[in-house]
């Protein structure tokens, strides 16, 4: 009897806060992004050029588009087609109760998981679309700055608040010009990216199925003592981005690998044989690899000799973004104009969208518009991502980011290191490829909780 009235404690609660989650992460800002026309701007190794005769700024959300010339004009669309083509994920709520707890929503405490969803995504894309994909509907999608912002918001945060309080699902409500998936006549490459396109996002659906949905990351983060609503730090999800990977049954996903740099060296040996891993002799391909990078970028507070270097690696074709932010709040970096970064932002509070039903909407999956924040301003503790389809690609990738760290070094010991050979060449107990039981090794586990206690706390 006990148990149940603590359960019903619970329930009441839960919705309480799904309550104020709703109205707290539904409310977008009213705000533009400007960008310089005089200055490049990249995202994830795409550098796209804004300038004109005139000086001063553009906004990209479409409602400065007609007082710049033709050319740049096409350029500014070039930039918001592939920028919009990311795959977003944010906070959601309503979706099937996370084992072992109440809750429904991770809206408060999963901004992290959120943003390592991301750039697993942008790897995935990578790897099955190639970077040159651009989403045919990018354009089509409502900008959060239109003139219904008003009145769709306030419908929502209404309707959201009533259905927490009586254990609904929120109604969902679309705005006036929404469209289903664009019938056209399109041909089979296009029909095969379409398919990959909706089988990736699928994968990061909010259910205990999806392979990297939120239910499996927090079932992987068990291993290192993390709960859901805990807070998780860049580290700590790149470890269990990798175990996610690893666990995945999908035969689509045994051609990828993760590897996580360990204490800021990424042993060459160690990446190469997991690219080698094949499972199935008859398979003559090696695997592509995701590899991630925990690093601090000062003490306290971010040191500004690393902006150079945090550019360049943004400026890379192979890069797959960063897991940082700023303190107590965690963003998805994918690009830079001047010394400002460019965001997604998770932060965020989405309806609940099963991706198991056909032709699911895809439009909250993709941000409409990009966001800017100055480099001194981010968080010092981040994880940085590279995809490289094979061992060539691997290669020539450490080659070049080991000169841009000596180059942008300033001290005696560059950010991280490409080390020749084993972890265990170098007295490291564990090997990456070693069969056990348990998701982490004692020395992950380590590892794990010291990232736990030195990273920042995220909301």
């Amino acid at each position: 009897m006990e148990a149940t009235g603590t359960d019903e404690v619970e329930k009441i609660k839960s919705k309480f806060m799904s309550a104020w989650h709703n109205m707290k992460y539904s409310w977008v800002l009213k705000t533009k992004t400007y960008f310089s026309r005089n200055s490049p701007v990249f995202l994830l190794g795409k550098c796209y050029h804004f300038k004109s005769d005139e000086s001063g700024e553009l906004s990209t959300d479409g409602s400065s588009f007609e007082q710049i010339n033709t050319e740049i004009s096409g350029n500014v669309e070039e930039f918001r087609k592939d920028f919009i083509s990311r795959i977003w994920l944010t906070y959601r709520e309503e979706f099937p109760q996370i084992k072992g707890s109440a809750l429904t929503t991770d809206c408060g405490w999963g901004c992290t998981l959120r943003t390592g969803q991301m750039l697993l995504a942008q790897g995935l894309m990578l790897h099955f679309l190639g970077r040159a994909w651009i989403w045919p509907d990018a354009l089509d999608i409502e900008s959060s700055d239109s003139e219904s912002w008003t009145t769709h918001t306030v419908k929502k945060l209404t309707a959201s608040f009533e259905a927490s309080l009586t254990a609904e699902r929120e109604p969902k409500i679309l705005s006036n010009h929404h469209k289903g998936t664009l019938k056209r006549n399109c041909g089979d490459n296009e029909m095969r990216n379409e398919v990959y396109h909706r089988k990736i996002i699928s994968w990061f659906g909010d259910s205990p199925l999806a392979a990297f949905g939120l239910h499996q990351l927090i079932e992987y983060g068990k291993k290192s003592g993390k709960t859901a609503g805990d807070w998780y730090g860049p580290a700590v999800v790149a470890h269990i981005l990798r175990k996610a990977v690893e666990e995945a049954r999908d035969p689509e996903l045994q051609g990828v690998t993760v590897y996580v740099a360990q204490d800021c060296t990424v042993y060459s040996s160690d990446v190469i044989d997991r690219q080698c891993s094949f499972m199935d002799s008859e398979k003559a391909d090696t695997k592509a690899v995701i590899i991630l990078v925990p690093v601090r970028l000062g003490g306290e507070r971010t040191n500004m000799d690393y902006l150079e270097f945090v550019k360049g690696i943004l400026s890379l074709e192979y890069c797959v973004g960063i897991i940082g932010g700023k303190p107590k709040q965690s963003y998805y970096f994918a690009g830079f104009q001047d010394d400002s970064l460019i965001y997604m932002d998770p932060h965020y509070c989405q309806s609940f969208v099963d991706v198991s039903i056909k032709d699911f909407p895809l439009e909250s999956f993709h941000c409409p518009s990009p966001k800017k924040m100055s480099f001194k301003k981010m968080d010092p503790s981040c994880t940085i991502g590279f995809y490289c389809r094979n061992v060539q690609d691997f290669e020539k990738a450490s080659e070049e980011i080991t000169k841009m760290l000596k180059s942008s070094s300033k001290e005696k010991y560059p950010l991280f290191t490409f080390v020749k050979g084993h972890s265990r060449d170098y007295d490291f107990a564990s090997s990456p490829l070693r069969e056990e039981n348990d998701l982490f090794s004692e020395d992950e586990k380590k590892r794990l909780k010291r990232f736990s206690t030195e990273e920042f706390v995220l909301l």
